[in-house]
């Protein structure tokens, strides 16, 4: 209750804290009786948090906050002279959203790219377009390519192209036969690369299949035809691609960042980080540059050596920390490279009708890499996108907790796109943290249930329905550069399962707005150790906020992916705001044709040589 009685406009509750504790230790007051920076109140304020679920007002102070409650209560204790009093005029407060999973590094190369996003992130829609985008870029960015020497492009789609089919190295090469073009399928699995590209690659026809991945060839014959899978692709980038110098790579970092912050992302993954990319985030946190926090996961086949002290952390230092490893274990779905159980709906051309997919590693592999996560004590992600996959990991993970005993270690099964109803009561027997991508649901929904899974299977993507069945917590995530990090095309996704012709997937796993709201922010948090000081809004943790214009808990739900970012606060900093008449959504590759542009890293890009794109909407 607020004292009614006031002395010098001061509570007198205030002044007995004052005169009890100057007398113990002045300093614990001092931090007690400051006023809070900044109040925040006029508008709906979702704290995800069952104890206190609303309220009228939150304070901050020091970037953290310091109260949450009625405004009345919260203005009679905690303002002073230089608290600022920020009306939120109706719009509504939630908790900062927590990247489940996602490549902010590879986020930032996409900004940087081509955009070849299908509509309606892009225009994408077919070959000939895919073509003319790509050699706008090239045009636009022509010091950019005579520096780096490649052209590239980033999320073209096979499955949403009219031609219905990859392009091919001879349609690359009619954009350049002396500069490698390279273009990164949408689910970063697979691409496709000109004859330039793979002369530098060494991909000719006696080349053999690298483990773990196919280099497509031509009908009838063993040239490579372009089309890069898995290894196949990954293997060559490094070639094709060569090194970009520090100024360059950080620019990329600061694209990816800065994009994050756009769609109200506070905390970053880069979930599957090599030695460069983690080289950079330790440069730019040293620098001061990283205004969000980047958690990353390492490689644990080619970065383990660099998960280790003191960036091997629960707690974050100038924005960043090691949360521990990454184990890729499959491709996509979309791809048809995931590794399943049964065989694909419609086989990927020149396949047998038993196909498969296939893993990344044997499963002796796989219960060794997990053995020696749990032997350092190291949270281990892993990529598992169908169902045998899930499996290599689930033994592994029984492997691990016999040998090691059981823990708090939450190894994370990421994508898990079809995991089994009875792989769903391994996840909760074992600890197994699962964290879905249901925007499948959305941007290959139609081609999941009638190209790869076919109906039961597909209806069963992203099983959220059967987490919650279980009691069990999940996170929904973007997988960007997959799909833009854009949060509420996720929490759409995870509330309506709406396909791109308009029909429910799987209406059986639909979920409440709020369930989705906790999916990308307190679980989010849960999911990284993180949820003492992120997730909700509530005394002690840190003031990370993002504003919307509407308030996802009352609004249709056919709309949430209409709702609009406006401010996004990171520790009582604004890190995003939305300029007046700025439209939200697709990547541009060229900033001209939007005078509402946001240009990312334009002056690390100008000075090295990199041009800068903009991001806008539609």
């Amino acid at each position: 209750m607020v004292s009614p009685f006031r002395i010098a406009d001061v509570p007198v509750r205030r002044l007995l804290a004052l005169s009890i504790l100057t007398i113990l230790i002045l300093p614990a007051y001092e931090a007690f009786a400051a006023d809070a920076d900044t109040i925040y109140f006029g508008g709906p304020i979702i704290t995800v948090s069952d104890k206190q679920p609303s309220a009228e007002a939150v304070a901050i102070r020091d970037g953290k906050i310091v109260a949450v409650g009625s405004l009345a209560e919260i203005e009679e204790a905690e303002t002073g002279a230089k608290t600022k009093r920020i009306d939120l005029a109706g719009h509504t407060l939630i908790p900062g959203f927590i990247d489940a999973h996602g490549h902010v590094f590879g986020t930032g190369i996409q900004a940087l790219s081509a955009n070849l996003l299908p509509p309606p992130d892009g225009e994408g829609a077919d070959i000939p377009t895919l073509q003319r985008l790509i050699r706008e870029w090239a045009a636009k960015n022509e010091k950019t390519t005579e520096k780096i020497g490649w052209i590239i492009g980033f999320s073209y789609d096979d499955s949403q192209l009219k031609e219905q089919r990859h392009p091919t190295r001879e349609e690359l090469d009619e954009i350049s036969t002396t500069l490698p073009v390279v273009i990164v399928h949408q689910s970063g699995h697979l691409g496709v690369m000109n004859g330039k590209a793979l002369q530098i690659a060494g991909y000719t026809a006696e080349t053999k299949d690298p483990v773990g991945g196919v280099i497509r060839r031509k009908k009838g014959t063993h040239e490579p035809d372009g089309v890069l899978e898995e290894a196949a692709f990954f293997n060559s980038l490094g070639k094709v691609l060569g090194k970009l110098g520090p100024a360059e790579n950080e620019a990329i970092l600061k694209a990816g960042t800065e994009l994050y912050a756009k769609f109200g992302y506070t905390t970053a993954q880069e979930g599957r980080g090599t030695p460069g990319a983690i080289g950079t985030m330790i440069s730019a946190a040293e620098k001061g540059e990283l205004k969000i926090d980047v958690v990353v996961y390492a490689d644990i086949v080619g970065a383990a050596d660099m998960i280790k002290a003191p960036l091997l952390s629960r707690g974050y230092t100038n924005h960043f920390r090691i949360g521990g490893a990454k184990l890729n274990l499959d491709g996509s779905p979309q791809g048809k490279t995931a590794f399943l159980t049964k065989p694909y709906f419609q086989v990927p051309e020149g396949q047998k009708p038993s196909y498969l997919g296939y893993p990344t590693f044997t499963d002796d592999k796989v219960t060794a890499y997990v053995d020696q996560a749990f032997a350092n004590n190291w949270q281990i992600l892993a990529h598992v996108s169908g169902d045998a996959a899930i499996q290599q990991f689930n033994d592994a993970v029984r492997a691990g907790e016999a040998k090691y005993g059981k823990a708090d270690r939450r190894p994370v099964a990421i994508h898990a796109h079809i995991a089994r109803s009875d792989q769903m009561d391994a996840f909760k027997e074992l600890g197994i943290f699962p964290s879905f991508f249901p925007m499948h649901t959305f941007y290959w929904g139609d081609w999941h249930r009638d190209s790869v899974f076919g109906e039961e299977r597909g209806s069963n993507l992203a099983p959220t329905g059967w987490a919650m069945d279980r009691g069990m917590m999940f996170t929904s995530h973007h997988d960007a550069p997959v799909a833009n990090p854009d949060s509420m095309r996720v929490l759409d996704a995870t509330v309506n399962r709406i396909t791109r012709s308009g029909k429910v997937l799987g209406l059986q796993h639909r979920v409440s707005p709020l369930v989705a709201l906790e999916a990308q922010t307190i679980w989010s948090a849960y999911q990284h150790f993180e949820e003492a000081a992120k997730g909700s809004l509530e005394v002690g943790k840190l003031a990370d906020f993002v504003i919307l214009d509407k308030n996802p808990l009352t609004v249709d739900p056919l709309t949430l992916a209409d709702i609009k970012v406006l401010e996004t606060i990171k520790e009582g900093t604004t890190v995003y705001a939305r300029e007046a008449g700025q439209k939200q959504g697709m990547l541009s590759p060229n900033c001209a044709d939007s005078a509402a542009c946001f240009r990312t890293a334009s002056v690390v890009l100008e000075s090295a040589g990199v041009l800068p794109v903009c991001v806008h909407g539609n």
